[in-house]
């Protein structure tokens, strides 16, 4: 069995399924469009069954993730707002937010954006598909070679430097420019207010995390769920966490994120004009665990397409060799560095071959 709970069959050729899958540059939307009835034996996880599922209705109030209301931020409900944000960046690794300033047709847009880009026809997008990372714009079907595993979503994934994202690099086709960019540029704002309280939730000073220059970059991704036929074989998404600082989750109206909360599986469901907000390893590194990344995944549905867009923030191209340790301020001989200093680079790597989860990561860059 694979470390993330994908089954090994020796016998199978798995690089035989997955060339295939790439050279139709078509994605897992490909395969529904074809009228399958049964998903290819290269999905089937049995991650599904890993650890405990969590029941419809999330066990009551104390098992679902916090809401928090942003409105008055700058007045004095700051300080109920700082500490709920600790509590939830402890506890949870991930809260959702209201009243964020980002406009609702702005979250619309940028979510019709995705699923017209990828319901268009494949001759359109092809020029996309790649599995590059290092392109500024790609278009893929969700492959794991470590993990042996595909998941059962496409993702268009696009990647900006220094907030001044070269908007010309987006695709003009099936509206996806303006749409994107005018998303991003909220998201930058939206991303000034969660460093000022995560710093405050630290007790740091409320500009510290933005001068440490460690969420300048983003990569926004457009992920798109066809519905499959079989979604008690696969995933949408693996359990994982997420390899960066800060992920800023913007969902559609159909149900299928869970969070890892107390050993058991949490659905996320969507709130009307809500943003989630999730804690990274390399913010678990620097807050010397007083944060915690969010463990989650996302469950395949026979409803469909579900669609999601993610920011995920990181250091520029200017500090990407940059070490990143425990904040000084928040250390004492009580409690000593947890971490070794580390890049983005150099724990993307770790992360690249030992799995998908910062339990699996982490321990290798522990004092």
């Amino acid at each position: 069995m694979g470390s993330n709970g994908t089954t090994y069959d020796h016998d199978y050729d798995w690089e035989k399924d997955l060339s295939e899958l790439m050279s139709t540059k078509s994605g897992v939307k490909g395969l529904v469009d074809s009228g399958i009835l049964k998903i290819p034996k290269m999905f089937v996880s049995s991650d599904r069954n890993h650890l405990k599922q969590a029941n419809s209705d999330n066990d009551g109030i104390e098992n679902q993730v916090p809401i928090i209301n942003l409105e008055g931020y700058e007045s004095k409900r700051r300080m109920i707002i700082v500490n709920e944000v600790l509590e939830a960046s402890r506890k949870w690794g991930m809260f959702q937010v209201i009243n964020h300033g980002v406009q609702t047709d702005v979250m619309m847009n940028m979510l019709e954006s995705v699923c017209d880009f990828h319901e268009q026809a494949k001759e359109m997008k092809e020029e996309y598909y790649s599995h590059d990372s290092s392109r500024k714009v790609w278009y893929y079907a969700t492959i794991h070679p470590v993990l042996r595993a595909a998941f059962w979503k496409d993702t268009i994934a696009c990647e900006f430097e220094n907030l001044t994202a070269d908007f010309e690099a987006l695709p003009k086709i099936c509206r996806f420019q303006k749409p994107m960019s005018d998303y991003v540029k909220h998201i930058v704002e939206l991303k000034g207010k969660l460093c000022k309280l995560l710093s405050e939730a630290l007790g740091l000073e409320s500009d510290h995390l933005e001068l440490m220059e460690c969420m300048e970059a983003r990569k926004l991704v457009g992920h798109y769920y066809p519905p499959c036929p079989e979604p008690h074989l696969t995933l949408g998404t693996v359990h994982h966490t997420d390899p960066y600082f800060l992920a800023i989750l913007l969902q559609g109206d159909i149900d299928g994120l869970q969070v890892l909360h107390q050993n058991q599986w949490v659905h996320v469901p969507p709130v009307e004009g809500s943003l989630i907000v999730m804690i990274g390893d390399m913010l678990q590194v620097i807050s010397n665990d007083m944060f915690r990344s969010a463990e989650h995944r996302v469950l395949a549905n026979r409803k469909g397409p579900r669609l999601s867009a993610a920011c995920f923030l990181y250091p520029n191209s200017r500090n990407n060799n940059r070490k990143y340790e425990p904040i000084q301020e928040l250390l004492s001989d009580k409690n000593p560095a947890v971490y070794k200093e580390i890049s983005q680079i150099e724990y993307l790597k770790l992360f690249s071959l030992h799995g998908s989860c910062s339990t699996k990561v982490l321990p290798h860059i522990k004092l």
